[in-house]
């Protein structure tokens, strides 16, 4: 069966992008793909400077901000 490895081809080297093929040599068939362009939704964002440093932290990371006997929802 075969089995495709995403890698990174420059300057004359391929550089694997994933775990390395478990082969020494093999036959091979090269496609290359166009250079990847890359899109608003996976750029970094940065919050508006109007709202930074405005956060507060209600609660902690594992414990719920209101006691457990204002859930209504488990009643």
């Amino acid at each position: 069966m075969l089995k495709s490895y995403e890698a990174i081809y420059d300057h004359g080297q391929i550089r694997w992008l994933s775990d390395k093929p478990p082969v020494d040599e093999a036959r091979v068939i090269v496609t290359m793909l166009p250079p990847q362009v890359s899109t608003a939704s996976e750029t970094c964002r940065t919050p508006s400077a109007r709202i930074a440093g405005k956060g507060r932290i209600l609660g902690d990371i594992v414990a719920p901000v209101a006691p457990e006997g204002d859930w209504n929802a488990l009643k």
